[in-house]
């Protein structure tokens, strides 16, 4: 990707949350405050489901991408009014 192209895609994205059409968080190493991944939550009108939710973790991550995934899972569960 781009700058351009990544600069695009922030845009986007705030617009989103602006809107309340989605939901893009950074995921930050504890320690290092380094960029991990990504989370993105959708809610989903049309659907039998109340969101859409995807993550990332770098390659060089991938050891955080069960964990993530669980810590997102029990985030949804208690904080989210899906």
């Amino acid at each position: 990707m781009t700058l351009e192209q990544n600069l695009e895609d922030l845009e986007m994205h705030a617009r989103h949350f602006e809107r309340r059409l989605g939901f893009t968080y950074t995921v930050l190493e504890r320690h290092s405050g380094d960029v991990v991944g990504c989370v993105y939550i959708y809610p989903r009108r049309d659907s039998d489901v109340d969101a859409r939710v995807r993550a990332w973790v770098r390659a060089s991550d991938s050891q955080l991408d069960g964990p993530l995934w669980r810590a997102v899972r029990e985030w949804l569960a208690s904080d989210w009014p899906f």
